[in-house]
């Protein structure tokens, strides 16, 4: 495959500024939710000392003493502050099915999330891709690892347009391998995307682009990556588990709760 990366094109500041007036108290709550996430703890359980009593650790002490047995001395629940280390690759779907509605709930969406994990501190990408047939397979930059979410990071998000179509295997390679680079324990790529792998002609469509999409998610698998897909497919269940496993992808009527579908799968990975 021929792939050309390029910076997303820039969009209109005044777009996300009408947004984040728009959605300012959805905005309020989604950032509240990660700022949960900030400031949990993991709890070490059976300990010698704690701030809190651990009731199985009690439960099995008492039944040891009934039975004769030499209870622990490991009664204690101590709970320790996370120390996050996550790094997040968004993989934005480009491709011409999403022109309209979709394309403007992707967007709203990425201000929605950027919003919210800037409350978080990790470290994540946006990049958008599409393409027609192997010799053009386009990725563009709408935020890099290293960039800050600042003006030009938003005006990109604006500029974020449909295009031609969902080529997706050789997006995920490339997007797992900037991914892998990143210094952090755990790395999640999500997808966002209105349909089933695609490209101009059959060479691409039907079975072949779902076995190469599958083939690159399980090199990205081997990588340590984890990978869920946030589709608003309804036909998605026909096809996602092949490719993500049947815990991986949620499909979903409206774009605009994807916010809060991201915030559930931040809350079940470890910091």
């Amino acid at each position: 495959c021929h792939l050309y990366e390029a910076d997303g094109p820039a969009g209109e500041h005044e777009w996300v500024d009408a947004v984040r007036a728009r959605h300012s108290h959805l905005i309020r709550s989604v950032r509240r939710r990660f700022e949960v996430l900030r400031g949990e703890d993991k709890p070490q359980r059976r300990q010698f000392d704690g701030e809190e009593i651990d009731l199985d650790a009690q439960v099995d002490a008492r039944a040891d003493r009934l039975s004769g047995a030499e209870p622990s001395a490991r009664l204690f629940i101590h709970r320790r502050r996370i120390e996050r280390s996550l790094a997040v690759m968004f993989m934005v779907d480009m491709s011409g099915s999403t022109k309209g509605w979709v394309n403007d709930a992707e967007r709203e969406s990425l201000v929605l999330l950027c919003e919210a994990i800037e409350a978080l501190g990790d470290r994540y990408a946006i990049y958008g891709f599409s393409g027609w047939t192997r010799t053009r397979c386009d990725i563009y930059r709408i935020k890099t690892f290293g960039e800050r979410y600042d003006a030009a990071t938003r005006r990109r998000i604006a500029g974020i347009e449909a295009r031609d179509y969902t080529r997706m295997g050789v997006a995920v390679r490339h997007l797992s391998r900037l991914l892998h680079r990143q210094k952090a324990r755990h790395k999640l790529l999500v997808t966002l995307s209105d349909g089933r792998p695609d490209d101009h002609g059959d060479e691409y469509r039907g079975r072949y682009g779902i076995e190469d999409t599958r083939r690159a998610l399980l090199e990205a698998r081997e990588k340590g990556i984890r990978s869920y897909c946030v589709t608003i497919d309804r036909h998605g269940a026909d096809y996602l588990p092949q490719l993500y496993g049947p815990a991986h992808y949620s499909v979903i009527d409206d774009a605009r709760k994807l916010p809060q579908k991201i915030a559930e799968i931040y809350r079940k990975l470890p910091g």
